[in-house]
């Protein structure tokens, strides 16, 4: 139910945002053509009160024509000749320009609107030229700024649907691991005691000693998986010593037909969680098993550059498809008949988020083999 609502929800806000954006664009376009208009207006009223004043008789009431003029505090104004040199100005946003700046000026309100023509009378004309009030450029700019802030807060519904669902598969991991561990913990403590009675009862059969690394493997299987959630304890440790034990106990288990080797050009340090780890290489291993579908080598190398340490794990199975390589450690994604799809998902979380590392498919060539690479911080 959750996935569906999230599904559609995360389209619906857009779809919202959108619409909300494209009406408040063009409300607001029609709202500064409106002011356009109004502006253009004034202008040609200003024009006809200029005219007035100047063709008036001295004796004449002229204080409404210049009420006018006086009264427009908004929209920058320049009166110029027919050269586009300025004659006067009023309400510019800088008044230290030079002549042949404020006849820039001119031509450029001159190319945004028709410049208004001022009759002298004789023959003599005067030319209006205008650029947008402060109240045009904030409404203009208005549904820019909206849009954007539509945007951020569809951005951080977005991320906070997907922090929450995120937040939701960590709890899901998490509880499922404790119960795990919680659910080994009791047939383990049984087999444990089981079994050092059949020691006790049999102390010269060397099965149980087979026996005893198996279970002592379960209990250790059971403490990784009751660490998943928990803040994970490093400790300094030889990476080729941690390699090489778990793949000692690992080659054992496997097929006489699949062969791993280790190559290392030095020993290197670096700060782990063993149990975690050794985790990380089995998983890895059994994925190359997988792949080689029980037959095939299996080559880890360990090398160093530049602070990091490099460990490869190279097989000679099937490969991974392009399309793949991507969702390889997706949660659930596998192309196994059987399988939850879970390995390499636990792999990375191990190597980056406990670890701090990094981990990925360095290559793959379908019918040739793959290679996966972990980063870590040599220390």
């Amino acid at each position: 139910m959750n996935n569906k609502l999230n599904r559609f929800l995360i389209p619906l806000l857009v779809l919202i945002g959108v619409a909300i954006i494209v009406a408040s664009f063009l409300f607001t376009r029609d709202v500064v053509l409106s002011l356009a208009m109004e502006e253009h207006a004034k202008m040609e009223l200003c024009a006809d009160a200029t005219e007035q004043l100047i063709q008036s008789d001295m004796n004449c009431d002229v204080s409404f024509e210049q009420s006018v003029i006086t009264k427009n505090t908004t929209i920058p104004v320049l009166l110029t000749d027919s050269a586009y040199n300025v004659l006067s100005y009023r309400n510019l946003e800088d008044e230290s320009l030079s002549n042949d700046e404020l006849r820039e000026l001119a031509m450029t309100f001159a190319s945004k609107h028709s410049p208004i023509i001022v009759d002298l009378g004789g023959g003599d004309i005067q030319y209006i030229c205008y650029g947008n009030s402060i109240l045009y450029k904030k409404i203009f700019l208005f549904p820019i700024i909206q849009m954007l802030v539509l945007a951020l807060f569809v951005l951080l519904m977005v991320l906070s649907i997907i922090f929450m669902k995120k937040s939701e598969q960590n709890q899901v991991w998490v509880g499922l691991s404790k119960e795990t561990a919680h659910q080994l913990g009791t047939p383990i403590s049984s087999l444990m005691a089981w079994l050092e009675i059949m020691k006790e009862k049999y102390p010269d059969d060397d099965n149980f000693k087979e026996m005893d690394k198996d279970v002592n493997r379960l209990n250790t299987v059971a403490g990784r998986f009751s660490q998943i959630g928990s803040k994970a304890e490093l400790k300094e440790e030889c990476v080729n010593d941690v390699i090489e034990h778990q793949v000692q106990y690992i080659g054992s288990r496997f097929s006489k037909k699949v062969k791993i080797s280790c190559t290392y050009d030095s020993r290197y340090m670096a700060m782990l969680n063993v149990p975690l780890f050794e985790w990380v290489i089995e998983n890895l291993c059994k994925n190359a098993v997988d792949a080689m579908e029980g037959t095939g080598h299996i080559d880890i190398s360990v090398t160093s550059e530049n602070g990091k340490i490099f460990i490869d794990v190279q097989d000679d199975g099937k490969g991974i498809a392009l399309k793949n390589k991507n969702k390889v450690f997706r949660p659930g994604f596998t192309t196994k008949k059987r399988g939850w799809g879970l390995g390499l998902s636990l792999v990375k979380r191990i190597v980056e988020e406990y670890h701090k590392g990094r981990i990925y498919v360095k290559s793959s060539t379908p019918s040739k083999g793959t290679v996966f690479r972990i980063e870590l911080k040599r220390v």
